[in-house]
C-alpha cells in the first residue's frame, strides 16, 4: 500500500514537474516578446492646449482627448481614496497581481465563461499602456508578467499617478483632472466625496453609468463606490450616508470657448498655433498660451462694434422672420430646434402665438437642461406696437414700406429674435444685421493686440473681418501719403492746388474728385487732410512719385507689394484692419515698426517658455541684490522706419481731423486723440482710425459682398461713432495724456490759408510743427498749380490698376 502510495505520489510529482516546466516554457516564451515597460518612465499623453486672456481666464481649450496631466501629489487624497476603493483596495500591498482575483478569474474561463475581473491597478496600467484590449488567456498572462516588472521598475504612487491620467471617463474626457472640468466644470481639489466617488465609477464602464441616459444605475455604482469607501475607513460613515443622499449634480463643461465674446479672438490664436507648431501640437501637446486679449476691452469693443452695426441695420427696416414654425400643437418643441446666436445671450428666439393690432404676444424658446433635453417649461411674453417702430417699416422686394399695423408684418408661426426692455414689461424684437465689419484694437509700443472684433457674431459667422477681410481703405490710407511726404521735404505748410485734375492713363482718362463735388483752390498739407481732399492727395503723390509712396506703404506694412499707380493714393487697393492699425501704430510710436502679436507666451507641458512676443533684452534685470546700481535700460530693438519728428508732424494733422475735420465727433472725447476717416467709392465701406499716445483702434464697416451702404454715408458718419463710444468707455478712468513733442521741433505760428508765417495777433492762425532746418515758405507757392487739363499725368497701368481708377479710385472722405 505504502509503495502504490508512492508510486502515485512519484507520478503526480512528474507530472506537477511536467505542468510546471510546460507552463515556465510558455510564460519564458510570452516574456521574450512582451513590450518595453521602460517606455512609461518617458510616458508623455495626449495633454489639452489651453489658452488664456491677460487676466489668466481661460479662453479655450484644444485637445483630441481631453486631458490635463497632474502628478500624484496634486491629486487629492479623497480622489485617491475613492479609486482605490473602487478598483484596488489591496493596491499598497500586493505585488501588482491580486492572486485571489486571478484565481476567480481563471476558474470562470476554465469553465467556458469569459475572460474577466480580477485586474489590479497595475495590471490595468500594463493593458492600457502596453498590450491591447484582446480578451485571452495569453494576454492576461502577459497582463501579469508585465505587471510584476513595472511594481519592481517604480514605486506605486508613480503607477497611481499613470493610472490616474490615462483612464477614460467617458464624454470625450481622460484622466482625473479633465473629467473633473468635463463632468463638473471643477477641478480635482473642488470635488465633493459624491462627485469623486462617482468619477470613480466611471472606467469601468463610462457608457453603462451615463450621468443622463442611465443616471438611476449611475447613482447604484456611485452609492456602492462610497460604501466601499467607508469600510475601506476613508470616509466616515455620516460622510457616506450624506453624500449618497446627494443627486450625481454632472454639469457637462461645454467644448470650444469659455470666454465671452472672445470667439474671433481665440479662433486666430488656434490658427496661429496650427501656422506656427502643427495641429499636433495644438490638440496634443498641452501648450499654455497666455494671449494679448485684455477681456473687459474686448466687451466693450464687442458692445460698441454691434450697437453700431444694430443703428445703421434698424433704420433700414425689418427684413422678416427668422423662420417659420407650426405652433398648432406644442410650439416649444419645433421653436427648441431653431439655432440660435450663442454668443449674443441678450437676444431670445421666440415665436409668434398670437398679432393684433395693439401687439404681438410671443413664446419664447425652452432652454435645454443639462443633459441636453428641452425643458417642460413654457414661457411668454409680449411686444407692444409701440416697441416695434423699426418692424413697421418693412422691406418687400427690396422696397421699404411702411405698416399701419403688426399685423401687416408678422404671422403667426413667424419666429424672431427678441431682446427683454431694461423696464422688463415686454419685448423688442431684433434682426441680425446684413451689414458687418472688424475692430482692432492695439498697444502701439509693442504691437499687443488687445482687443479684436470680427463680426457681428461668431455663432452667426466665422469669418474674421479684421483680419481676414481684404477691403480699400479708402481715405484711411491718405496719412500714409502725407507721411511720405512730410518724411522727404515736405512741411505741413506746403501749399496744394486743391483744384480740377484729369489724368490720362493710356487710352483711358481718369478725374478724380471731391467729396463734395467742389474744389478749394491752394490749401495746406493740414487742411488737405484734415478735410480729405481727393485732388490735393493725387497732386501731392504725383508730385513725389507713387514710388516713394509704394515704398511706405510696404514699410508700414499696409501692402506686401504695391504697384505704384497713381488711384493708389487714394486707398484702391486692399488690405485688411489689422494691417491698417499696425500702420497707425508706427505714426503713434514715434516711427518704429511694430509686429501685430494676439500672443504674449507660449509655454510646453513641463512649463518651459518656447515663444515670447517680446524681444527685448534686458541687461540686469535679474541682478541678484540691489547695490545702489541704476534701474535697467529696456532697449528697443524696434526698426525705425519713420522719422519721430514725421511722426509727431502727422499725429498734429490728425489731431485736427478730429478737432475740425472729417471725425469732429470724436473730439467731444475731450482728449488728445488723432485719426482719420475713410469711405470708400460708392459707399462701400466706411473707416475710421485713431489712436491716443497708448492705444490704437481701428474698424471698418461694410457688407460681405460689397454694397453701396447708402448715399451719404460716410467714415465720419458711421465709423467714427462706434470708435468714440469704444473709446469713451475705455479712457473714462485713465489720465489724460498728450502726444509727445520731439526734441528740436519748432512751433511756429502760420496762417492757416497760405502756409507763411503769420504776424503777431493775426486772424486765421495755427501752431504748426517744423523740423530743425525747415519752417514756413518766405514766398509764397502753390504745389501743382500747371498740371491739371486734359493732358494731366500720363502712366502706363496694370489692367486691374484701370479697373480700380475706372471704378473711381477707392477714397473719397
Amino acid at each position: 500500500m505504502i509503495r502504490l502510495i508512492g508510486y502515485f505520489f512519484g507520478i503526480g510529482t512528474m507530472l506537477a514537474l511536467l505542468v510546471a516546466g510546460a507552463v515556465a516554457v510558455y510564460v519564458g516564451g510570452l516574456s521574450k516578446d512582451l513590450p518595453d515597460y521602460e517606455v512609461l518612465a518617458n510616458y508623455e499623453p495626449p495633454v489639452t492646449t489651453r489658452v488664456h486672456a491677460v487676466d489668466g481666464s481661460l479662453m479655450g481649450e484644444f485637445a483630441r482627448e481631453r486631458r490635463l496631466y497632474l502628478p500624484i501629489q496634486a491629486i487629492p487624497d479623497r480622489v485617491k481614496a475613492a479609486f482605490l476603493s473602487a478598483e484596488d483596495k489591496n493596491f499598497y500591498h500586493h505585488p501588482g497581481v491580486d492572486v485571489e482575483g486571478v484565481v476567480r478569474a481563471a476558474l470562470v474561463y476554465a469553465r467556458g465563461g469569459p475572460m474577466q475581473g480580477g485586474s489590479t491597478i497595475t495590471q490595468q496600467v500594463a493593458k492600457n499602456f502596453l498590450l491591447t484590449n484582446e480578451r485571452s488567456l495569453e494576454r492576461k498572462v502577459k497582463e501579469a508578467i508585465l505587471s510584476f516588472r513595472i511594481e519592481q521598475a517604480y514605486s506605486k504612487d508613480r503607477i497611481l499617478e499613470l493610472y490616474l491620467n490615462e483612464i477614460f471617463f467617458g464624454l470625450g474626457a481622460y484622466g482625473v483632472a479633465g473629467a473633473a472640468l468635463t463632468y463638473y466644470d471643477k477641478s480635482v481639489n473642488e470635488l465633493s466625496v459624491a462627485e469623486a466617488a462617482y468619477l470613480a465609477a466611471l472606467p469601468k464602464g463610462p457608457s453603462n453609468y451615463h450621468p443622463f441616459r442611465y443616471a438611476d444605475r449611475a447613482i447604484v455604482r456611485r452609492n456602492w463606490v462610497i460604501d466601499q469607501m467607508v469600510d475601506n475607513g476613508y470616509v466616515t460613515r455620516e460622510e457616506g450616508v450624506k453624500a449618497k443622499a446627494e443627486p450625481l449634480g454632472v454639469t457637462p463643461r461645454r467644448k470650444g470657448t469659455y470666454l465671452f465674446a472672445g470667439e474671433y479672438f481665440t479662433e486666430e490664436v488656434r490658427r496661429e498655433i496650427i501656422a506656427r507648431y502643427g495641429e499636433n501640437a495644438l490638440y496634443e501637446g498641452g501648450l499654455s498660451v497666455r494671449t494679448t486679449l485684455d477681456p473687459k476691452m474686448q466687451l466693450v469693443a464687442r458692445r460698441a462694434m454691434q450697437r453700431g452695426l444694430l443703428k445703421y441695420d434698424t433704420l433700414r427696416g425689418y427684413r422678416g422672420p427668422v423662420t417659420h414654425v407650426d405652433v398648432g400643437g406644442d410650439w416649444g418643441v419645433p421653436l427648441g430646434e431653431v439655432k440660435r446666436l450663442d454668443d449674443v445671450p441678450e437676444w431670445q428666439l421666440a415665436v409668434v402665438t398670437d398679432v393684433g393690432a395693439s401687439g404681438v404676444t410671443i413664446g419664447l424658446q425652452p432652454p435645454r437642461e443639462a443633459s441636453g433635453k428641452l425643458s417642460d417649461e413654457r414661457k411668454t411674453g409680449s411686444i407692444a406696437k409701440a416697441d416695434m417702430a423699426f418692424v413697421m417699416r418693412h422691406v418687400v422686394d427690396g422696397k421699404r414700406l411702411k405698416a399701419n399695423s403688426p399685423e401687416d408684418v408678422l404671422k403667426i408661426g413667424d419666429v424672431i429674435y427678441v431682446e427683454e426692455k431694461p423696464e422688463k414689461d415686454g419685448y423688442l424684437v431684433r434682426q441680425v444685421p446684413e451689414v458687418s465689419g472688424g475692430l482692432v484694437a492695439m498697444d502701439p509700443h509693442t504691437g499687443r493686440v488687445l482687443a479684436m472684433v470680427g463680426g457681428f457674431s461668431y455663432s452667426e459667422s466665422e469669418f474674421n473681418r479684421a483680419t481676414q477681410a481684404w477691403r480699400q481703405p479708402g481715405s484711411s490710407f491718405k496719412p500714409i501719403v502725407y507721411a511720405a511726404a512730410l518724411d522727404n521735404g515736405y512741411t505741413p505748410a506746403s501749399v496744394i492746388m486743391d483744384g480740377p485734375i484729369t489724368i490720362k492713363i493710356g487710352t483711358e482718362v481718369w478725374t478724380p474728385k471731391n467729396y463734395d463735388g467742389k474744389a478749394a483752390g491752394p490749401s495746406t498739407l493740414r487742411n488737405g487732410i484734415e478735410r480729405s481732399r481727393n485732388l490735393m492727395t493725387v497732386r501731392l503723390a504725383n508730385d513725389m512719385g507713387m514710388k516713394l509712396v509704394a515704398e511706405y506703404a510696404e514699410r508700414f506694412g499696409v501692402y506686401d507689394k504695391m504697384p505704384p499707380h497713381i488711384a493708389m493714393a487714394l486707398g484702391s487697393g486692399e488690405t485688411t484692419v489689422m494691417r491698417m492699425v499696425s500702420a497707425y501704430a508706427v505714426m503713434a510710436n514715434g516711427g518704429r515698426q511694430i509686429k501685430p502679436s494676439l500672443i504674449d507666451r507660449i509655454q510646453d507641458r513641463y512649463g518651459k517658455t518656447v515663444y515670447r512676443h517680446d524681444e527685448r533684452g534686458c541687461e540686469g534685470c535679474n541682478a541678484a541684490e540691489w547695490n545702489n546700481q541704476p534701474e535697467p535700460d529696456l532697449a528697443d530693438n524696434a526698426e525705425q522706419v519713420l522719422d519721430p519728428m514725421t511722426a509727431y508732424q502727422i499725429t498734429s494733422m490728425m489731431e485736427g481731423v478730429v478737432q475740425r475735420g472729417t471725425a469732429v465727433t470724436v473730439s467731444e472725447l475731450g482728449r488728445p486723440i488723432a485719426g482719420k476717416t475713410g469711405t470708400t467709392n460708392d459707399e462701400k465701406d466706411t473707416w475710421f482710425i485713431g489712436y491716443t499716445p497708448n492705444l490704437v483702434v481701428g474698424l471698418y464697416m461694410g457688407f460681405d459682398k460689397p454694397q453701396t451702404l447708402g448715399k451719404g454715408a460716410t467714415g465720419g458718419g458711421l465709423a467714427a461713432p462706434i470708435f468714440k463710444e469704444f473709446m469713451g468707455e475705455v479712457l473714462k478712468d485713465t489720465p489724460v495724456v498728450d502726444f509727445q513733442v520731439p526734441e528740436g521741433m519748432k512751433l511756429i505760428a502760420i496762417n492757416r490759408k497760405t502756409g507763411m508765417q503769420a504776424s503777431e495777433g493775426a486772424g486765421g492762425t495755427i501752431i504748426e510743427a517744423f523740423k530743425p532746418g525747415t519752417g514756413p515758405a518766405d514766398s509764397y507757392w502753390v504745389i501743382g498749380m500747371d498740371d491739371g487739363g486734359p493732358a494731366g499725368v500720363a502712366e502706363k497701368i496694370s489692367p486691374q490698376a484701370s479697373k480700380a481708377i475706372s471704378q473711381g479710385g477707392g477714397g473719397l472722405y
